[in-house]
C-alpha cells in the first residue's frame, strides 16, 4: 500500500507501517528535530514545512493517509462551522487531504479526551465531516498494553474507508495479543516496564547505548502525572510529550526511584528499535518519543492493511 503521512513527528506510525511492508511515499512535519530524526531512521521523503505552505495537489496519490490532528479549534457553540475555525487548520488540512486525494483508507490517531469533548459532540462532528467526504468511519479506543506495548497508553484510532470500496469495513484493528487478566482472556499478560527496559546498562556508567541519557529533574512522588511511583511489574504509565503544565517534558520516574527514564528507555517503552537515533536537545528527544504512536502497534495495524491489499 502507498502511504502518505501527515503530522509525522519522529515517525513511530510510519515506521510501523513500513515494517509491515507498506510504502511511505510522502510525509510532513514542521518540527526540525523530528524531521532530522525521521530522515536518519526512515527516509528522505519527509517535507519539513508548515502545512500552510503546502499545496495539497503536490502530495502524491496514496492508498492510505495516516496521521493525527489536534482538536482545540472545535467551536462547541457552532460545530458546523468548526472546520473553518482558524485554530483548527491542522484538522482542516487533514480533512482537505482526504477529500482531495481520496485515498482508499485513512487512519487518524488522537488522545482519549477527544471522545468526551463537548459531551461527545466533537467526535460525532468529525465522523459527519468524513461521512460527507465519502467515507465510513470506525472510532476505537485502544489501550496499547493490549497489543504487546509495555505501556498503559490509551488512544483513539479512527479508521476510515472510502464508501465505494465495499458495503462494510474490510479492514479492522488487529486482534489483541495481551491482557490485564490473562486467565480470563486466555492471552499472555501485559508486558511489564521491567521486562522492557531491564536489559539496558546503568546510564551513569560508560556505555555505547544510543540516547541513553536522562533528565536531572528530581524524582518526587505525588499524585500527579509524571510524579507517581512506577511499578516494575506493571506496564509503564503513559510516556509523556508534556507534563508540567508549562509545556515542558516530564520523564516518567524509573522504577528504581533514583532517577527518571532515559531517552532510550522511553523509546523502548514506545517500542522504537534500539538503533533508532533521536536528534535534538534532551527535551526535544523526550517530546518526539512522547508524541509518537508505539511502533509495534503501528506495525500490527499496518499488517491489517496488507491483508486486504489484494481485495481492492
Amino acid at each position: 500500500m502507498r502511504v502518505v503521512s501527515l503530522f509525522s513527528g519522529a515517525g513511530g506510525l510510519d515506521l510501523g507501517f513500513k515494517l509491515a511492508g507498506n510504502d511511505i511515499v510522502w510525509a510532513n512535519d514542521i518540527d526540525e528535530n523530528a524531521c532530522a530524526t525521521y530522515r536518519e531512521n526512515i527516509g528522505d521523503h519527509i517535507v519539513c514545512e508548515d502545512i500552510k505552505d503546502i499545496d495539497i495537489k503536490s502530495i502524491p496519490a496514496a492508498d492510505i493517509v495516516i496521521g493525527g490532528f489536534p482538536c482545540q479549534g472545535f467551536s462547541l457553540a457552532n460545530l458546523r462551522r468548526s472546520i473553518d475555525d482558524e485554530r483548527n487548520q491542522l484538522y482542516k488540512f487533514f480533512y482537505s487531504v482526504i477529500k482531495t486525494l481520496k485515498p482508499k483508507f485513512f487512519v487518524a490517531e488522537n488522545v482519549k479526551g477527544i471522545l468526551s469533548l463537548g459531551g461527545g459532540s466533537v467526535i460525532h462532528q468529525i465522523e459527519a465531516d468524513f461521512q460527507d467526504a465519502g467515507y465510513m468511519t470506525s472510532v476505537n479506543l485502544v489501550n496499547m498494553a493490549d497489543y504487546g506495548v509495555p505501556q498503559t497508553r490509551q488512544r483513539v484510532i479512527i479508521l476510515g474507508q472510502r464508501k465505494d470500496i465495499a458495503d462494510d469495513f474490510i479492514v479492522s484493528l488487529p486482534k489483541k495479543t495481551n491482557s490485564k487478566n490473562p486467565d480470563k482472556d486466555g492471552l499472555p499478560k501485559w508486558i511489564s516496564i521491567k521486562k522492557a527496559i531491564d536489559r539496558f546498562p546503568d546510564p551513569d556508567k560508560e556505555n555505547n547505548v544510543l540516547n541513553h541519557t536522562y533528565s536531572s529533574y528530581k524524582v518526587t512522588y505525588r499524585n500527579f502525572t509524571g510524579h507517581r511511583q512506577t511499578d516494575p511489574d506493571k506496564p509503564s504509565p503513559t510516556i509523556l510529550a508534556r507534563g508540567n503544565g508549562k509545556g515542558g517534558v516530564c520523564a516518567i520516574p524509573h522504577y528504581n526511584g533514583k532517577r527518571r527514564l532515559t531517552i532510550r528507555e522511553s523509546a523502548a517503552i514506545q517500542t522504537f528499535p534500539d538503533n533508532f537515533y533521536f536528534h535534538g536537545t534532551m527535551g526535544a528527544c523526550y517530546r518526539q518519543i512522547g508524541n509518537a504512536v508505539p511502533v509495534h502497534f503501528a506495525q500490527l495495524l499496518g499488517e491489517e492493511f496488507k491483508k486486504v491489499e489484494d481485495m481492492i
